[in-house]
C-alpha cells in the first residue's frame, strides 16, 4: 500500500521534474551559445554554473516573499480560500488589526512582543555561560580537554526537535525528572506545562541548554586565536587576571562575539521548535511572535492577516538587526 502511494506521488511530480530539467538545459544552452559563440565571453562557464543557483534562490526566497506581500493585502481565510479579494484597504485593515485586536483569542500584539523580547534576552545567558566554559576549556594543561568539548557540544549537535521532545517529557508533572527531584526533597511538584510562569521558565531552561554550546564553540575558537604574547607582557607588568580579561580578552574577542550574538538574537527571536513543543498545552501566555503567527495561520486559518503579521515581524527583526550592527560594528571587518 505504501509503495503504491509512493509510486503514485512520483508519477504526479515526474512530469513537473522533467519539464524543469528540460527548461534548465535549454536555458544553459542559450547562455552557452550567446556567451561563448556570439560575444565570446570568457566567464560564460561561470554564468552557466551560477544561473541554477539564482533560479533556486528566486523560487525559494524571492517568490515566497512577493507572494507573502500579495497575501497580506487579501482577506484570504478558511471561508475565502479559493476566491479571496485583494485591495489596499484590506491590507491596511490587516496591518491595523495586528496592533489593535487580539492576534489569537485573547493575546494582543504588544504583550506578545514584550514576551518575545524577554525570551530573546536569554542570549546574554548563552554568551556569558558560553564564554565561561570556553575560558575553562582554554586553560593550558587541562587534561581530557577534547572529551569535555565533545560532551559539552552534544546538546547543540543533537537535532533540536529531538531535544525539545526529550525535555518536554522531563517537565511531566508526575514522571518528569524535575518533579521527582522535588518530591525526594519533600517539596511539591511544579506544574511546568499548565502554569503560565513555570511553562515559560521551562522553555527558557530548554533553550539555554541548547544555546550555550554554540556560544562556547565560537568563543573557544576566538580565544585560541589570541596570541599568548599579550598575556605574557601583561603578566610581566603585574596585571591581574581580571585586568587581562577586560583589557586583552574582551577587546580582542569583540569581532568574534558580536556577529555570533547577532546570530543568536536572530535564531532565538525566530526559534519555533522550543516554544512550540515545550508549550504542549498551547498556553497563549507562553507564545512568542513566531508561535503566535503559526497558530493564527494554521489553527485559526487567518491567512491574509497572518501574512501581514509575518511582514510586521520581518520588519521588526530587520530593524533590530540593523541597530545592533551599527551599535556594535558586528560586520565592520566584512564591510571594510
Amino acid at each position: 500500500m505504501n509503495s503504491q502511494i509512493v509510486l503514485t506521488s512520483l508519477g504526479q511530480v515526474s512530469g513537473t521534474i522533467i519539464w524543469m530539467l528540460a527548461g534548465f538545459i535549454i536555458v544553459e544552452l542559450i547562455i552557452y551559445a550567446f556567451g561563448k559563440k556570439i560575444i565570446k565571453n570568457k566567464n560564460t562557464q561561470v554564468a552557466m554554473l551560477v544561473f541554477p543557483a539564482f533560479i533556486g534562490l528566486g523560487l525559494l526566497l524571492i517568490f515566497p516573499l512577493l507572494y507573502e506581500v500579495m497575501l497580506a493585502f487579501s482577506n484570504m481565510n478558511l471561508f475565502h480560500f479559493r476566491n479571496p479579494d485583494y485591495s489596499l484597504l484590506i491590507g491596511l485593515k490587516n496591518f491595523a488589526r495586528v496592533f489593535t485586536k487580539p492576534i489569537l483569542q485573547t493575546s494582543t500584539f504588544f504583550p506578545v512582543l514584550l514576551r518575545t523580547f524577554l525570551w530573546t534576552s536569554q542570549v546574554l545567558i548563552h554568551a556569558s555561560f558560553g564564554m565561561m566554559l570556553a575560558l575553562l576549556l582554554n586553560r593550558p594543561g587541562l587534561k581530557f580537554k577534547n572529551v569535555y568539548r565533545a560532551i559539552l557540544i552534544l546538546p547543540w549537535a543533537m537535532p533540536q526537535v529531538i531535544s525539545a521532545l526529550t525535555w518536554r517529557s522531563e517537565f511531566n508533572f508526575e514522571y518528569g525528572f524535575f518533579n521527582i527531584i522535588l518530591s525526594r526533597l519533600g517539596m511539591e511538584g511544579v506544574q511546568w506545562k499548565a502554569d503560565i510562569i513555570w511553562n515559560f521558565v521551562a522553555m527558557i531552561i530548554t533553550n539555554v541548554w541548547l544555546g550555550v554550546p554554540f556560544m562556547m564553540v565560537i568563543a573557544l575558537g576566538g580565544l585560541q586565536s589570541i596570541s599568548t604574547e599579550f598575556y605574557e607582557a601583561a603578566h610581566m607588568d603585574g596585571a591581574s587576571g581580571w585586568t587581562k580579561f577586560t583589557n586583552i580578552t574582551l577587546p580582542l574577542m569583540k569581532p568574534v562575539l558580536a556577529p555570533s550574538v547577532m546570530l543568536g538574537i536572530i535564531w532565538t527571536f525566530n526559534n519555533f521548535n522550543i516554544p512550540y513543543f515545550i508549550n504542549e498545552m498551547n498556553l497563549e501566555t507562553s507564545d512568542i511572535l513566531v508561535t503566535a503567527l503559526f497558530r493564527a495561520a494554521f489553527n485559526f486559518n487567518q491567512y491574509g492577516f497572518s501574512a501581514a503579521f509575518a511582514l510586521v515581524i520581518f520588519a521588526l527583526l530587520f530593524s533590530m538587526t540593523l541597530i545592533y550592527v551599527r551599535w556594535t560594528g558586528a560586520l565592520k571587518g566584512v564591510t571594510d
